[in-house]
C-alpha cells in the first residue's frame, strides 16, 4: 500500500502510564505510523509533555520524506494531539490535520469534575486542581487554542464513563465556530473501543480523504 502520510501517534494513559492502544490500526488506512513518547506527571508537569510530543513530531517531520504529518492519540494522548495540531509544532499551522479519539478536553468541565473529584488525572498533570483563571490551567485547555483553521476528526462513545461525551460535544461547536473543518463521530459503546472497529475505521477514512491527497 502506498503511504499517504506520516501520522504521529501519542498513546493515552491519563498522562500517568501508557495504554494498550499504539495506533497500529491505522497503518492499513495508509499512514506510516510514528509513536510518541512524553513524560508522565509524576515525572514532570504541564507544559513538559506538550514540549516532548512537540520533539517527536519534529522527529517524525524529519523522516517523513515530504509525506503529511498527522498527528493522533486516544484519551489523554488525544489531548496532546488537539494541543499540537491546534498550536503547531513550529508554526501554528505546520500540522496537516489532527485526529483525537475520546480525548479528555477541558478540565474546567462540570460532568468531568463531578466524575474525577476524588481522583482527577489533571490535577496530577498541573501540579494542582484545576482553576478557572489560573494560567496553566487555561494553558492546558484545548479550546484556549482554538483558530489555526487545521482539520481536526473527534470520535467519542456515548457510554464513555471515564471521559465524558459531552467534552467532544462541547469542543465540536467550539472548532466550528473558529472555523476548523471539524468531523466528529458520537457512536456506541465506552471508553477506547478498537480503532479497527468498522463505524472507526470508516469515518477515519472518511476523514483521510478530505485532507490528504487522492490515492
Amino acid at each position: 500500500m502506498t503511504e499517504r502520510a506520516v501520522l504521529l501517534w501519542i498513546h493515552g494513559g491519563g498522562w500517568r502510564g501508557r495504554s494498550d492502544e499504539d495506533g497500529g490500526a491505522l497503518a492499513r488506512l495508509g499512514l506510516r505510523v510514528v509513536a510518541a513518547t512524553y513524560r508522565f506527571s509524576h515525572q514532570a508537569h504541564w507544559p513538559a509533555q506538550l514540549d516532548d510530543v512537540r520533539r517527536a513530531a519534529r522527529a517524525a517531520r524529519e523522516e517523513a520524506g515530504g509525506l503529511p504529518l498527522l498527528v493522533a492519540g486516544d484519551s489523554a494522548g488525544g489531548t496532546l494531539a488537539l494541543h499540537l495540531a491546534l498550536r503547531g509544532i513550529d508554526r501554528p499551522d505546520d500540522v496537516a490535520a489532527g485526529l483525537a479519539y475520546w480525548p479528555v478536553s477541558d478540565p474546567l468541565d462540570d460532568e468531568w469534575r463531578r466524575s474525577r473529584a476524588r481522583d482527577d488525572p489533571w490535577a496530577d498533570l498541573l501540579g494542582h486542581p484545576p482553576i478557572a483563571g489560573d494560567p496553566a490551567t487555561v494553558d492546558s485547555t484545548v479550546a484556549s487554542h482554538l483558530g489555526n483553521r487545521v482539520p481536526v476528526l473527534l470520535v467519542h462513545g456515548t457510554g464513555d464513563a471515564a471521559v465524558p461525551v459531552g467534552q467532544s460535544v462541547a469542543l465540536t461547536g467550539a472548532l466550528v465556530a473558529a472555523g476548523h473543518p471539524t468531523h466528529t463521530w458520537i457512536t456506541h459503546g465506552g471508553h477506547a473501543p478498537a480503532l479497527d472497529r468498522p463505524d472507526i475505521r470508516a469515518v477515519t477514512a472518511a476523514f483521510l480523504d478530505t485532507v490528504l491527497p487522492a490515492r
